[in-house]
């Protein structure tokens, strides 16, 4: 049960008394189950084959715990923050690089009027408008996510953020962020010398009316100049804008998208043992078309079935010059609610010329216990 703490507070001042309401609430996911994995095939002209049975944590949703609040601060404005935690059930430790609350950690203003204006580590607009429309798996259901297929979507976060979203005028919304520096504290910016932060910004419109949504979502990334970075990598910019839409016809929801992404990958890309980037990978003259399409079906009055395909297609592999093959992931899940806060869930995928490399397979299959409170 979500654990809310509210407290009244009485000020009294020289103009008189004023009511203050804070209100703070923990909350959280835990998921955890058991998963088969394989991968196999050729990675850089090497024979690779790769299995892993055991404990799957995050199969459906990321296992998280956070507390958010808000203060009211009188004429429809609120004082608000979000600290959120990512960890894994299988081992205890903290996600997101070891970080305390590494999913989130921001504090900002909202207004019903004026929309809100956060500041501090958080996620791009395309993994918030874009992710849940283009795809059933949205940014969950690990190989499954859209983000396998959209680098942009793949739950992109960014310290050193400003980030502000208008309010909803008839089911429009439009959201815009700007990181001074997209991983670690700010450095100086020494006189005559090269920029030392990596900046990102990322902004997107979404509109969401009945059955209909749709978001339109635009993302870059600017490498440092520092001379201690691999010369390729240094003051390139990643590009990636995206388009997706879905319909609820009742009986089943369609999505779809479609994006490119130029210069880089907005996120790593992993694979079994390996992992390629640092939170991103910077790769001048890149270019990947990506396309997914899906469905959702209700199976009864508590259970889902879930459906996805998706093709990441570079069309140049940049200065890396990565495999010219077509990634494409076949996934399918399911979801059976076992009362509001508790489900079970199975789901299953298959990538072939993973990560670009041809002939690379993967292949997942695992079924795992979701509860939120």
């Amino acid at each position: 049960m979500k654990k809310s703490l509210l407290v009244a507070a009485l000020i009294t001042g020289f103009a008189g008394v004023a009511h203050a309401e804070t209100s703070v609430t923990l909350y959280g996911i835990v998921d955890g189950g058991i998963a088969y994995e394989r991968v196999k095939g050729t990675v850089n002209g090497a024979d690779y084959k790769g299995t892993r049975t055991g404990v799957l944590s995050g199969g459906q949703s990321s296992s998280r715990w956070g507390l958010k609040g808000t203060e009211d601060l009188g004429n429809g404005l609120q004082a608000v923050f979000v600290l959120e935690n990512g960890f894994s059930v299988g081992t205890g430790q903290s996600s997101q690089g070891g970080r305390m609350f590494g999913r989130q950690a921001t504090v900002g203003l909202k207004s019903e009027a004026w929309g809100q204006l956060d500041f501090g580590r958080q996620t791009n607009i395309a993994s918030k408008y874009f992710a849940p429309v283009a795809s059933p798996f949205g940014t969950d259901f690990s190989n499954a996510r859209v983000g396998t297929t959209f680098g942009a979507a793949d739950s992109v976060r960014h310290d050193n953020m400003v980030m502000y979203q208008t309010p909803n005028f008839a089911g429009f919304q439009f959201g815009v962020g700007y990181s001074f520096n997209n991983d670690g504290n700010q450095r100086f910016k020494q006189s005559g010398g090269e920029q030392p932060n990596t900046r990102a910004w990322t902004t997107g419109l979404r509109y969401v009316n009945g059955p209909l949504a749709a978001a339109l979502t635009y993302d870059q990334l600017k490498t440092n100049g520092l001379p201690t970075s691999p010369a390729a990598d240094r003051d390139v910019s990643i590009k990636s804008w995206n388009l997706g839409a879905s319909y609820d016809f009742e009986i089943v929801k369609v999505h779809a998208g479609f994006g490119q992404s130029r210069n880089g990958w907005l996120t790593d890309i992993e694979y079994a043992d390996f992992e390629l980037g640092d939170g991103y990978i910077a790769n001048d003259g890149m270019k990947v078309n990506s396309y997914t399409l899906g469905l959702s079906a209700p199976v009864g009055a508590n259970s889902k079935v879930l459906a996805s395909w998706g093709m990441a297609d570079p069309k140049n592999g940049g200065v890396y010059n990565y495999n010219d093959k077509k990634q494409q992931a076949y996934s399918l899940g399911y979801t059976y609610a076992l009362s509001k806060r508790t489900n079970v869930y199975a789901l299953g995928s298959y990538i072939k010329n993973v990560a670009f490399q041809e002939n690379l397979k993967s292949t997942q299959v695992g079924v795992g216990l979701r509860h939120q409170f």
